[in-house]
């Protein structure tokens, strides 16, 4: 496991997903036996690697990647880099022979992410890319709408997603400070957009065109030593997308907003029987035979009550952490060879989209999303 000390490397993928199998005593498979992961734990700082180690279980750590890829007894590579730092390294552990799992995005180029796939398929190795929004139970609920036929026929899409992260002068930001320099990788469009490639392609159908304004709203930022330094990366991104079947989508990711929604994230859906508004955890819905017949009057106060007439839609389940549900279903794709969709390719996917996105945002048009396929020979 690369990459771990960071803050999502850490939370969701060695606490709440490897450790978390590790407590339950791993993964029980159709023999009755038990899976059980057994991480060593690799980066830079050896200090912050032999801390994490000692808290979840005297884990193994190295800041040797070569000496480790070379143990043939550690069969699977994850990555929870910079994107900058993820191309060599899952190239070298993919030559090692090891199965690959890796963080979004996979690359900062198209070309580079196709790569990665081409030599995946031709060392013969499995390889997944973390795509945790489908397994959160808001979007679960959403899919579960979708397939009971509840919105009739679709006709568009709205995502909301941000919050105001501070410049480090007032306060120290919530986010590292290379998030806002593109030469290191930075910028929302990178970030963001590969998300909802992926859900956008698996909740509602396949993105064909998009349109995107990517800006720098904040030009100046505060580093974690409390020095200034210029924004070179954007921090919101407005994109409107087509999708087959002709749903539009809108989506506004942006560090540079004050919430005023139920979650940091929320999703509307329009259909010709319903309505449906997601966020990570819940789902609320007005069917057409309760939806509220408005009328346009600016010379009174509003009459109805809107919030009030939307229903939740019930968990009629047990959810868990999105990145446990992703992980186990990783491993079981190793060890068993059980179906797995999102591999490198669908990783790709998410790339072509952030970079249609910035030249559209560049040129000021529409632009097509052409179908990826893995090439044959090397990029």
């Amino acid at each position: 496991m690369n990459g771990v000390t960071g803050r999502m490397g850490t939370n969701q993928h060695l606490v709440r997903s490897i450790v978390a199998i590790r407590n339950q005593g791993g993964i029980v498979l159709p023999d009755g036996t038990a899976l059980m992961p057994d991480p060593i734990l690799v980066g830079r700082n050896e200090a912050k690697l032999e801390q994490l180690a000692e808290a979840y279980g005297n884990l193994r750590f190295s800041t040797d990647l070569i000496a480790c890829l070379a143990d043939q007894n550690d069969t699977i590579y994850f990555d929870a880099q910079t994107t900058q730092r993820r191309v060599p390294d899952v190239t070298a552990a993919i030559e090692a022979g090891k199965h690959v799992y890796c963080e979004k995005p996979v690359s900062e180029t198209v070309g580079e992410a196709l790569e990665l796939a081409r030599l995946a398929n031709e060392h013969g190795v499995k390889h997944g890319v973390v795509q945790d929004k489908l397994f959160l139970p808001g979007i679960m609920k959403l899919k579960r709408l979708i397939a009971s036929g509840f919105f009739g026929r679709i006709l568009s899409v709205r995502g909301e997603f941000g919050y105001w992260v501070f410049e480090g002068d007032l306060l120290p930001g919530q986010r590292p400070s290379w998030n806002y320099r593109r030469e290191d990788g930075g910028g929302i469009t990178v970030d963001m957009l590969c998300h909802w490639r992926y859900v956008l392609d698996h909740v509602f159908g396949p993105v064909k065109r998009v349109s995107c304004l990517e800006t720098t709203h904040i030009p100046q930022r505060w580093d974690e030593a409390g020095k200034p330094y210029n924004c070179t990366a954007d921090d919101a991104a407005y994109a409107c997308l087509q999708l087959e079947g002709g749903i539009v989508a809108q989506f506004n990711s942006s560090w540079t907003v004050r919430v005023n929604r139920d979650e940091l994230f929320e999703m509307q859906v329009d259909g010709t029987e319903g309505s449906a508004v997601a966020g990570l955890r819940n789902c609320r819905t007005q069917h057409r035979v309760n939806t509220p017949k408005p009328v346009w009057n600016p010379d009174i106060p509003n009459p109805i009550d809107f919030r009030s007439q939307w229903e939740e839609v019930p968990d009629n389940a047990t959810f868990d952490n999105a990145f446990k549900v992703q992980w186990e279903m990783f491993l079981k794709h190793v060890v068993l060879d059980t179906p797995y969709t999102h591999d490198l390719l669908e990783g790709a996917k998410g790339v072509q989209l952030a970079e249609l996105a910035l030249e559209s945002s560049r040129t000021g048009r529409w632009l097509d999303v052409p179908e990826l396929r893995i090439p044959e020979h090397k990029v």
